[in-house]
């Protein structure tokens, strides 16, 4: 795993782990396995979100509704479960809920960043001091931010707000805050609407990928802080988004909502040239990321069960990229996002 925070990455054998958005468990799993996939759980708090992965100093950080876990990889167990600066009043579950949403660290394992959704209010962005073992800093962000984001050099932050329409980026010397509104639909509709950014990728160059409906991609530049809108051809409402190593994006269909017609899909698009490859799925899911397989050694695209909007289920989608092939891996607790692991 050698980007913190983002599920994307290639690691030849390793392990996965995966939030179990309907309870309290991070679970390890290996997606060669079609069944008994699941080889270990831990508890990590209520309703957990993302979990963020430090190969370095093998921990792994997961928002929970009831605070950030720090996980300690080699044992396999929950080392701390610390409350945030702005700690909810209830504990709840499903994709409205206060606490942590989007989660990242920085290469240096020294921070971890984690946004922090509040009732009726903007939501925040919380600074976890690794060193000290608890949250020192609080920034104002956008509304309900999904996804956290970090860029190539660990030097910038990115909050995928959905509700605002917004990216909100952070430079993380000095913590200056830049807000950007990313509407290439308008925003009509307002909370109601559903041409709203949910989840993002960040490509080697710094440039964010954003899918909208499976109309427009967005491509956000933050040194300029503008963006471009590309077709897409999916008519399908969109979440997850992850890159391959060849540099190919996925992105996760859920369904005919918002406007949408067409049904659950993964799009498997040559960023390249924009064209775009759809592949048809019987399931809802939430996110996607790659994994390469030891048993063929090819690389493979996971799908999440967990979808917020249509459909959740208790388990992954494993699709061979090359030949489309497609399985599904028993997981239980509605997996949302994943982090691959070292084995």
């Amino acid at each position: 795993m050698t980007v913190a925070g983002n599920a994307a990455g290639r690691n030849i054998g390793g392990l996965v782990v995966l939030t179990e958005s309907t309870s309290n468990g991070l679970v390890f799993v290996d997606p060669a396995k079609r069944a008994n996939a699941v080889v270990d759980r831990i508890e990590v708090g209520a309703a957990p979100w993302a979990v963020a992965v430090h190969e370095g100093s093998r921990r792994a950080y997961v928002s929970t509704a009831e605070g950030l876990a720090v996980v300690d990889l080699e044992r396999r167990e929950r080392i701390a479960l610390v409350p945030y600066l702005d700690q909810p009043d209830v504990v709840e579950y499903g994709e409205e809920r206060p606490g942590g949403t989007g989660a990242v660290v920085t290469p240096d394992g020294a921070s971890v960043y984690v946004a922090v959704a509040r009732a009726g209010r903007t939501s925040t962005v919380e600074l976890f001091d690794v060193g000290a073992g608890g949250f020192v800093r609080s920034l104002e962000v956008g509304l309900r931010p999904f996804d956290l984001q970090i860029s190539p050099r660990g030097d910038e932050i990115y909050t995928i707000d959905h509700d605002s329409f917004t990216v909100h980026t952070i430079r993380l010397d000095g913590h200056e805050v830049l807000r950007a509104e990313v509407a290439p639909f308008g925003t009509d509709g307002g909370l109601m609407s559903h041409q709203k950014p949910h989840y993002a990728a960040v490509a080697a160059d710094g440039r964010l990928f954003m899918p909208y409906q499976g109309r427009g991609l967005v491509i956000f530049d933050p040194s300029t802080q503008a963006y471009e809108t590309e077709p897409m051809t999916g008519d399908t409402h969109q979440h997850g988004v992850g890159l391959t190593e060849d540099g190919r994006l996925l992105v996760v269909g859920v369904g005919a909502i918002g406007g949408a017609t067409q049904g659950p899909s993964l799009t498997i698009r040559e960023l390249a040239h924009g064209q775009e490859l759809l592949v048809p799925l019987e399931k809802g899911h939430e996110n996607v990321f790659e994994w390469v397989s030891t048993v063929d050694g090819r690389a493979k695209a996971v799908l999440t069960g967990g979808s917020t909007s249509r459909g959740p289920w208790d388990g992954l989608t494993v699709i061979d990229l090359e030949t489309l092939e497609q399985y599904e891996v028993p997981v239980p607790g509605r997996p949302q996002m994943g982090a691959l692991i070292a084995a």
